[in-house]
């Protein structure tokens, strides 16, 4: 199995890079050039990577390229992707105006830096694509009154595996990137929106959050407060991209949720709860076991066991209250990490979504 941290990991463009640079292939063809393959651009960190064209066309009054967007060694769900920029001669006077074209996203709900009505194209790649607008057009002498609309083919079915439709982006994808570069597993897409979440629930004023590690205990949560699906946030292993956002932006309540393994891993003190990347100390569960009062058999027998799983179904047994003791160790983690401002929770729910572990209890 690959290295996830091997230096030969490739890195790869953000759909806002892409979109950049099939936008200033499209102008300078629309101003009377030829396309030209590849193009260069200028990312907001001083790069200048090259893009190849993937199709061009050119109409009595709008030129069009696309560029298949290529992610590196990330998986990325729009690794492959044909990013399409078309544009126009627009109204003297006009400006600069960016268009959704088919695959891209609306916004409809307040709180992500995108204003409501406007098409899902992120405040970093709308500054890269008036800098090529800028440049290009101050070349060729032309106004820069242009119309840049951006597409995604099969943008629709592949937004439906983002979390855009919980954030209130409906339709397509967002053309997404702060540096234009891609960081192979760095999941920064999914941080992101995680971050954009919690704006979203905090514009609508929801009283209470609840970030879960996966569907189950999302589910479970969900269920156990009747909160809205705008209330909830697809945390995954990333307990560190919540709690550090909500100490510089705090919310009422927040009940993190999930199985017992990986808050024993939050609960160690662990912000990243993926296997590959932490791992449950059984050491300190023993510790924990010792403190519940448990007998030296049962805490022998966790120091050498294979799973968190099968020291919480000896404790079970034992009738040692094992989760809400992790949970509580997880919320004092948890309050560190996230600040004092926010009412914090853990909840610990086994895999039938059942309430296993409290903080609060």
């Amino acid at each position: 199995m690959k290295d996830r941290n091997a230096k030969e990991l490739r890195y790869g463009w953000t759909t806002g890079a892409c979109a950049t640079a099939a936008t200033k292939a499209a102008l300078i063809a629309l101003f009377g050039d030829d396309f030209p393959d590849p193009v260069t651009i200028t990312l907001p960190r001083g790069q200048t990577p090259a893009f190849a064209l993937a199709t061009e066309e050119k109409g009595e009054d709008f030129t069009r390229v696309s560029i298949i967007k290529d992610a590196g060694d990330d998986p990325d769900v729009t690794h492959l992707a044909r990013i399409i920029s078309t544009v126009r001669r627009g109204k003297a006077g006009g400006g600069i105006v960016f268009l959704g074209g088919e695959g891209v996203g609306t916004v409809t709900r307040e709180g992500l830096p995108i204003a409501v009505g406007e098409p899902a194209i992120n405040p970093v790649p709308r500054k890269m694509l008036r800098e090529v607008v800028n440049e290009v057009t101050t070349a060729y002498r032309q106004p820069t009154d242009i119309e840049v609309e951006i597409s995604v083919e099969n943008g629709a079915e592949l937004a439906t595996h983002t979390m855009n439709g919980r954030l209130g982006i409906i339709g397509g994808l967002s053309i997404l990137g702060t540096t234009g570069i891609v960081v192979p597993y760095s999941c920064a897409s999914w941080i992101a929106s995680i971050h954009r979440g919690i704006d979203v629930a905090r514009a609508a004023k929801e009283p209470h959050l609840a970030a879960s590690t996966g569907s189950t205990s999302e589910k479970a949560a969900a269920e156990l407060y009747g909160l809205p699906e705008i209330a909830l946030l697809d945390m995954g292993d990333f307990a560190g991209g919540v709690l550090k956002y909500i100490r510089t932006h705090p919310v009422p309540r927040l009940s993190i949720a999930g199985g017992f393994g990986k808050i024993t891993k939050l609960a160690q003190g662990s912000m990243d709860l993926h296997s590959g990347r932490s791992s449950v100390d059984f050491i300190w569960l023993a510790d924990q076991l010792t403190e519940l009062g448990a007998q030296e058999k049962l805490v022998e027998n966790a120091r050498e066991a294979n799973t968190a799983l099968q020291v919480f179904s000896w404790a079970m047994e034992a009738g040692l209250p094992l989760a809400h003791h992790v949970a509580r160790k997880a919320k004092i983690v948890a309050v560190e990490a996230g600040g004092r401002e926010t009412d914090i929770e853990v909840l610990i729910f086994d895999r039938a979504g059942t309430l296993v572990g409290r903080s609060d209890e």
